[in-house]
């Protein structure tokens, strides 16, 4: 993060709104409607402050997360760049959960390949094969994005202050070594009450998923902060979002790696 254009107040007051949209399930208008160019140095301190008050609370930081790595995405949010976002223990699920939908406000569902870290990963200079030796296991995921944002009116700075987006996350109960199966081009499918959802390769996460993780340890070592032995690392969707709501029922299998199902009540 560069130098800040806000104070350390307006920071609070609006990741306090973010807090509070969360903790009611009822969303806000976007922030760059009041700052449309709210600088993402600014974001990332709102967001701060926003997972500062749920870890205030009671959860604590198990994980990150990577978003923004796919073109789609990439092409709503008119951005070229990813972000992150934390992941907290109330946020999850283990494969095969039924997930309440009244306590998400809109969420989407996306399949991605989750690192287990079995070292930490401090950058500058993190590279693939850094990312690999660090790593105990790859498995797969479901991570349930869910905006803060009303009708999901959303640009970068938007996100990266609601902490990338971030709602819940599933993990299956496979995992194999990452040196185990080919990263970039195992096939990911998503069926969606029995039917095909969507589909995609490892390579959807900014080329191969060790990439995009070697990009969160990189940046997030310019902010001092290491990725940690124990935690979780979702390393981003292969697959457009899907809509989900009360009814739906989710599973997805990732070519070599395994499975993940939940379904919402």
């Amino acid at each position: 993060m560069t130098a800040t254009s806000m104070t350390s107040a307006q920071h609070a007051a609006l990741g306090d709104a973010l807090y509070a949209a969360w903790l009611e399930r009822m969303p806000i208008a976007p922030l760059t409607t009041r700052l449309p160019e709210l600088p993402l140095s600014d974001a990332y301190r709102i967001q701060q402050h926003f997972i500062a008050r749920r870890v205030a609370a009671g959860e604590a930081v198990v994980g990150k997360k990577i978003g923004v790595t796919s073109k789609a995405v990439q092409d709503m949010l008119d951005v070229r760049q990813p972000d992150f976002g934390m992941l907290l223990s109330g946020m999850h699920y283990e494969s095969g959960a039924a997930i309440p939908a009244q306590t998400l406000i809109q969420p989407r569902a996306e399949g991605e390949i989750a690192f287990y870290l079995r070292r930490d990963l401090r950058g500058p200079g993190v590279d693939r094969a850094a990312v690999l030796e660090a790593t105990e296991a790859v498995g797969a995921c479901f991570e349930i994005v869910d905006s803060r944002i009303r009708d999901w009116a959303i640009r970068i700075g938007d996100t990266v202050a609601d902490n990338a987006s971030s709602g819940v996350y599933v993990l299956g109960h496979e995992r194999v070594s990452p040196h185990d199966v080919d990263l970039a081009a195992c096939h990911m499918r998503i069926e969606k009450n029995g039917a095909n959802a969507g589909e995609g390769v490892g390579a959807a996460a900014l080329g191969h998923p060790a990439d995009a993780v070697a990009w969160l340890a990189n940046t997030l070592g310019e902010l001092g902060m290491p990725l940690l032995a124990g935690e979780v690392v979702l390393s981003g969707a292969l697959a457009a979002l899907i809509p989900v709501s009360a009814g739906d029922r989710l599973s997805m299998r990732i070519e070599g790696i395994g499975g993940c199902e939940v379904s919402f009540v």
